[in-house]
């Protein structure tokens, strides 16, 4: 069989991609996530809460539903629906971290929650490292010629 005969098989045999329907699952969920933090936000502000205590709350409260919802393993089946949707940043970020440690609970606290919860952290922070060096060098060049973002 020839490298050729072999790829048509597979391609015959491969499921076919669904790559439409995927990004509208992504967008919809990722939308629908966002849209819950803006109202997670209006009714912080509603509550007479100002604006930066509001979005402070709205971010923990985001966090605390995505650590949540991966507890109770909601989370991880709502990703296998909705693909790359369930990667809005701070929910996203929320499963990452705590996934890790919620898996492994039962190694014990310090070998298994306390190590495997900061497997994430050594990417984490050396992104957010390199990325505040980056727009800090932004916003100095742009302050240089007189351009004022804030």
């Amino acid at each position: 069989m020839t490298t050729r005969e072999y790829a048509k098989i597979v391609e015959k045999n491969a499921p076919k991609s669904k790559l439409a329907l995927n990004c509208l699952r992504a967008f919809l969920t990722g939308g629908g996530i966002c849209a819950a933090g803006q109202l997670i936000f209006m009714l912080f502000r509603t509550a007479g809460l100002d604006e930066l205590m509001s979005r402070t709350l709205t971010s923990a409260t985001l966090i605390a539903v995505g650590i949540l919802l991966t507890a109770v393993g909601v989370y991880d089946k709502l990703a296998r629906k909705a693909g790359a949707g369930t990667l809005v940043p701070i929910t996203g970020f929320a499963n990452a971290m705590s996934a890790p440690a919620i898996e492994f609970k039962t190694e014990g606290l310090v070998t298994g929650t306390g190590a495997k919860m900061f497997i994430i952290a050594g990417p984490v922070l050396v992104y957010g490292v390199s990325a505040s060096v980056v727009y800090g060098a932004v916003l100095w060049v742009l302050h240089l010629f007189g351009i004022t973002l804030f």
